[in-house]
């Protein structure tokens, strides 16, 4: 009399083929989710970079020009008294940071300014998502 073996349970390869395809489709969502937060904070970047030009120019409309470069963004937090217009209501309540956490870099010619974000890398220049986000190019 030959006794039947039933197959019970799964045998090693099965659960190491079942292992490499969760690993692979794993890995394929994360850059992917990966790819998809880079592009927010860039886009995140760009909306703060416009929002902060709209105070630089109701500040320049109050008072016929930019923040001098030296002064920099915080003239539109608080008053320096180079301004006789200005407020009483600050342009801004705090200096946000770009989503990196850094600070803008604003310079200004008196007619214009630039605000700068350096991107993920916190260096001048850079590529793809690590490019300086200016407004020059918003």
């Amino acid at each position: 009399m030959k006794k039947s073996f039933k197959q019970k349970g799964m045998t090693l390869v099965e659960i190491m083929i079942v292992l490499v395809i969760i690993a692979g489709l794993a890995s394929v969502l994360i850059t992917q989710v990966n790819s998809q937060l880079k592009k927010a904070r860039v886009s995140e970047a760009k909306i703060l970079i416009k929002e902060i030009g709209k105070a630089l120019d109701m500040y320049s409309a109050d008072c016929g020009n930019y923040p001098d470069a030296s002064d920099g963004l915080y003239e539109l937090i608080e008053d320096s008294g180079a301004c006789s217009n200005w407020g009483p209501d600050p342009y801004l309540k705090k200096l946000p940071k770009d989503p990196w956490n850094n600070d803008l870099v604003y310079d200004t010619d008196g007619g214009d300014y630039i605000l700068v974000s350096l991107g993920a890398d916190r260096r001048e220049g850079g590529e793809d998502f690590n490019a300086d986000i200016s407004s020059d190019d918003i």
